[in-house]
Order: C-alpha cells, then structure tokens, then sequence
C-alpha cells in the first residue's frame, strides 16, 4: 500500500505501508513459513489486471494463500496449485477430495494432549487422510509452524499456553469447509513445479505466481528447498501469458531479472516475529503495481 505524506520540506514524498495481515481474509489451512498472506492485497490488483486470462498457476504452491484468493474470490475460471512435498500434497489432497468430513471430524474432536498427537503422527504414513491430519497438527504445534525435518515442538507456544495454543479447531474446520466448496474450480497436482510451467506455458490466457522458497532461509523452513533459480527463469521466460514471481530480496535474483529484461520492484512486509524487510516483485509487466 502506498501512502502519500508531506516531508519535512513540505513536499509530497510518497511511502510503502506494510500491510496488515490480520486486516486480509486468512483462508490458508497452514501457518506456512513464507506465507503470502501480507500479498493478497497486491495480488488482487494483479488479478484484475489479468481479467482477461481463464488459468491461474501456482508451480510452489505451499500454503495457497494467494491461489485460494483467486478460487474463493472469482478471479479465474480455474486454478492449478501445485506442491511436490508429500506431506503438504496430502492435506490438499484430502481437503479437495472425499475424505474431508472425515478430516473436519478428526480436527474439531481431536483430544488436546501430547498422547493423543504422538499417536495420530505414529498413524501418518496409514493413508493419505492420516498424513494430511499429523501434517496439520505439526504445522500447528511445531515452532513456527516449519514443517522440516528435524524441527521441534513449540515449547512454551503461545503466550505460554502450551503446544496447542496455535491449534484451532472451529477455524481450521470453516477453512477447510470454504476450500472443499470451491473445489470445482481448483485443480491439485501433486508434481514438480518445472513440468507444470512446461505444461502450461504456450497458454496464453494463463497467469502464474511463481513463489520458489526462499533462497536464503529455505534449508531451515522446508524439506525441498533446492531450486536452481536459473533454470527456474529461464523456463520462465517461455511463458506466453502473464507472470508475478516473488523472491527474498537478493542481489543474485535481481540480476537474474535484468538479465532477462524483466521489471523488478521492493515489496514491504512483515514476518511472523514482527520483523519488517523488502521482498522482491518481479513481472514480465508491473505497471499495474503504480
């Protein structure tokens, strides 16, 4: 958001207001590391500058917050998440699928102690339904909602209300209720985001949000982290719809987008622990953005 205010010369001087998240409908059944949540309100703009395009795509889909919008809100006719990590894959397999009143049921009856949550993740690799609910209550009860391996529980949670203070079942199951009656217009593939942006790519009335993990923090936050990020633009560059990709602000990607001639902005937002920095936007076309 963009707020206009006099300087100390009394000259107009135009800022970036960090967005408020707790402002923006959270639809997302993840507390996901990266999430794009602080981006909806952008992410609409995009979209309506992209009214002509029927597709949407998202190769890194992860928690979904931005494709979620585009469902729920109308925005396209269809939309296409994509995630390659198993565990992620399953909730949205489920939610989308037959097995999500089973899952709502599991959520709002689940029994709040420790016994209970070691033996619903000791069931997770029974079925895709089983892995779906442990991966949520990982995502729930984990610090900081990482979902790699090796991360641990949340020892205090929040405000010291113990591990299940950020495991909200009534939310959770109305979320999930909201994504599975969409389900429609959303189409889950469970694969790898460079054959889907393959696939789609000579589609022109396609527009893809390109979310890689980050290149700095991804070791720490996901189990696929890895991505060659030259290779990822130059698939890019062969889409013939529209595209908005977001990075960590890094000197190596911006270079990347001007070797490619593509535009390239700072966006203000603000983590999970209040820490507020620069991410980047990069399109094939930003003036929208102005």
């Amino acid at each position: 958001m963009k707020v206009v205010q006099l300087n100390m010369f009394g000259e107009n001087e135009t800022i970036e207001k960090v967005v408020n998240v707790s402002s923006v409908p959270q639809r997302s059944p993840f507390r996901y590391p990266g999430g794009k949540t602080w981006l909806i309100p952008t992410a609409r703009k995009w979209f309506i500058h992209d009214t002509a395009n029927k597709i949407y795509i998202e190769p890194f889909c992860g928690g979904g917050s931005i494709g979620l919008t585009a469902a729920i809100e109308g925005y396209f006719e269809k939309v296409i998440l994509v995630e390659l990590d198993a565990d992620v894959a399953s909730v949205w397999k489920t939610i989308l699928g037959d097995d999500c009143d089973w899952l709502i049921d599991k959520i709002l009856h689940f029994d709040r102690t420790t016994a209970s949550l070691n033996q619903v993740l000791q069931n997770a690799e029974n079925s895709i339904r089983e892995r779906a609910l442990a991966t949520l209550l990982r995502n729930r009860t984990n610090h900081g909602g990482i979902l790699a391996r090796g991360s641990g529980l949340m020892k205090e949670g929040e405000a010291g209300k113990g591990i299940f203070s950020r495991w909200y079942p009534r939310t959770l199951a109305d979320r999930i209720r909201v994504i599975h009656a969409t389900r429609n217009k959303i189409e889950f593939i469970e694969g790898n985001a460079f054959d889907v942006i393959r696939e789609y790519s000579a589609r022109k009335d396609s527009s893809f949000f390109i979310d890689p993990p980050y290149t700095k923090a991804g070791k720490r936050l996901y189990n696929l982290y890895e991505v060659n990020n030259e290779r990822l633009f130059d698939e890019v560059a062969r889409i013939q719809g529209h595209f908005l990709m977001t990075y960590d602000d890094a000197s190596e990607i911006k270079i990347l987008a001007e070797n490619h001639r593509y535009e390239w902005k700072t966006i203000p937002m603000q983590t999970t622990h209040l820490i507020k920095k620069d991410e980047l936007l990069i399109s094939d076309d930003l003036n929208w953005l102005d």
